[in-house]
């Protein structure tokens, strides 16, 4: 039997730790982290996103990890750790879970998503893309 998405989220969440909205705020502007932004270009746009954060859709990941593909992005090669958000928090538990599979360490998937990270005060700015 295929893999239901309630199994893949539970099994994501359990290989990739979550951070509290509060704490990942705290984290903002380290030069040891990298607030990866997952969701779609046009959820930017009209929401914006988290002041210095790097936006790669979920659907190019594998793309922008890989070092060798046209669409690697630099940012994601760091030795750092990255805060992966998306609005809700289920697909950056999964592109969580997929940055781990690539080979990245040190991810983490923002508690709630974007829409905690706002509920809680967190800064965001106009996207830049």
């Amino acid at each position: 039997m295929a893999m239901q998405l309630r199994d893949k989220l539970k099994q994501a969440k359990e290989l990739v730790p979550s951070i509290a909205p509060l704490d990942a705020v705290s984290r903002l502007g380290r030069d040891d982290v990298v607030f990866v932004d997952v969701r779609d270009l046009h959820e930017l746009t009209k929401d914006g996103t988290i002041p210095g954060s790097v936006h790669v859709s979920r659907g190019a990941l594998e793309f922008a990890i890989d070092p060798k593909s046209p669409a690697h992005k630099k940012p994601l090669s760091r030795e750092v750790t990255f805060i992966v958000f998306c609005a809700s928090g289920m697909r950056s538990l999964l592109a969580g879970q997929t940055m781990l599979e690539m080979g990245v360490k040190n991810v983490m998937s923002l508690e709630g998503g974007y829409t905690g990270w706002r509920k809680e005060g967190g800064p965001s700015t106009t996207a830049s893309v």
